[in-house]
């Protein structure tokens, strides 16, 4: 059965739900977002990949270098498994604004999963994007 528009929804709003958390430090809400097994590649920022939601909890209370003020989520798509309709991939753009002006963007590359307390992202890979 392909995705539902409600599916599709609460995707969206999932990935959108990580700057919330990231810019008010909510790190103990981690578990709204991700599945208690998650991976975080974050080896783009020499962090490595962070397995598993009480390494994720650490790494987003401890903030590590020089973290954005304000993290914004746009230009998702959602595409659906083929085989599992409780599974889908998501790519999403994250701008970053820091508190000096400053401001990046990265890829969100998110396999996401249908458990029983909604859509979590159980894989995210973190791809900043460089000067051309």
């Amino acid at each position: 059965m392909p995705l539902t528009t409600a599916d599709r929804l609460a995707i969206h709003e999932l990935v959108s739900l990580h700057g919330h958390l990231a810019d008010d430090r909510r790190s103990d809400d981690l578990g709204l977002l991700l599945t208690p097994e998650a991976s975080y590649d974050v080896t783009a920022y020499d962090l490595g990949v962070v397995k598993g939601l009480p390494a994720l909890i650490e790494l987003f209370a401890s903030a590590p270098g020089n973290q954005p003020v304000g993290h914004h989520v746009t230009n998702v798509i959602v595409t659906a498994d083929p085989d599992r309709d409780d599974r889908a991939s998501v790519r999403s753009k994250g701008l970053s604004v820091m508190a000096d002006g400053r401001t990046g963007t990265v890829v969100y590359k998110d396999d996401v999963v249908r458990t029983a307390n909604g859509w979590r992202i159980s894989a995210r890979i973190v791809v900043p994007s460089r000067p051309a």
